[in-house]
């Protein structure tokens, strides 16, 4: 890793770090940290430790793990549109999420404070198999072209399946379902937390542990099996991994759109191919545009409140629009 990528990630971590601070104080209260502490207000305490902390690392976890996802979906595809959200990976996780949601499924307790994770993951695991092997079996625009149609169109079936279970569910079902699919950070407790956390974290760091390897998967599988990688292997690790962060921020936000393909592409384009920086840049740099987003959409129609998700694909779609059309110059 070069000087310049190491001063640009702790530059980002110490900003990511700033913001966190700041954003756990605004919102439709404000709650400066300094009265949090001072005696006499234990209300405010509870509100900032239950509510607004919280939320504040669930955004920091959720925008990591999508911008991450992104991030190994670009490098093992060798495609800068690779996205969770276009080419279906999130439609599908979300229609496993919704049929755990509405059907009448009974299980354990301890079971069912993973089961919206697994329900997840099965989707997106699922789509991501699909994905990939159409992957290999196209190449350059024409593969490219079959990827972003076969996307539109899981996302379609879907959509379709979400439609379905939406109309067959009841108010509160309902309710939930349209909350969640615009996506959304406002319900969330420590205990949903803490098991994001225990599958997000270690997917992450098994990311940043095969970096290295990532970088050689660029040249080509034949070369990067002369180098030595595994690469069957490594391509079926990377992609359990991206299903397992796709799944768990799907599960406990909603769809949120664009942060997979906006924040790696920007950081390739600040840092360089090399994902030894790439990998922990989107990774902090997905966590800050998430936090930044859920702090507007929380405080720019106080006491309402925007779903997080519109604000991304507002922010995400002309940027999607001039990446297409970038794309399509560079072709000669």
């Amino acid at each position: 890793m070069n000087r310049h990528a190491s001063r640009t990630l702790w530059g980002l971590a110490l900003l990511l770090l700033g913001l966190t601070g700041l954003a756990s104080t605004q919102g439709a209260m404000q709650l400066p940290l300094k009265s949090l502490w001072q005696a006499g207000d234990e209300a405010l305490r509870q509100i900032w430790l239950t509510v607004r902390l919280p939320r504040v690392l669930l955004a920091l976890l959720v925008g990591a793990a999508l911008a991450l996802s992104g991030c190994v979906m670009q490098g093992l595809f060798r495609n800068p549109l690779g996205d969770p959200g276009l080419l279906g990976i999130s439609g599908g996780a979300s229609l496993t999420v919704a049929c755990w949601l509405v059907l009448p499924i009974t299980v354990s307790p301890l079971v069912a404070l993973y089961a919206p994770m697994l329900a997840a993951f099965i989707g997106s695991l699922a789509v991501m198999m699909v994905i990939y092997l159409l992957s290999k079996a196209g190449a350059g625009e024409t593969g490219l072209s079959r990827l972003l149609l076969v996307g539109i169109a899981i996302n379609a079936l879907c959509g379709a399946g979400v439609g379905l279970l939406s109309w067959i569910s009841n108010d509160a079902q309902l309710r939930q379902l349209s909350q969640w699919g615009m996506g959304s950070l406002g319900q969330i407790e420590w205990s949903t937390l803490s098991v994001a956390a225990s599958l997000i974290l270690p997917a992450s760091l098994v990311v940043w542990r095969v970096a290295s390897a990532l970088n050689l998967l660029q040249l080509g599988d034949e070369e990067a099996h002369y180098l030595g990688v595994n690469v069957p292997r490594l391509q079926r690790l990377l992609l359990v991994c991206s299903a397992l962060l796709v799944a768990t921020a799907v599960a406990v936000s909603g769809i949120i759109s664009f942060v997979g393909l906006v924040v790696p592409h920007l950081m390739r384009i600040w840092l360089g191919p090399d994902h030894r920086a790439l990998v922990p840049g989107a990774l902090l740099a997905g966590a800050m545009l998430l936090l930044v987003a859920d702090t507007v959409a929380r405080t720019v129609v106080a006491p309402a409140e925007m779903p997080v998700g519109l604000l991304t694909s507002m922010l995400g779609a002309p940027w999607f629009l001039w990446l297409i059309f970038r794309q399509s110059k560079a072709v000669p």
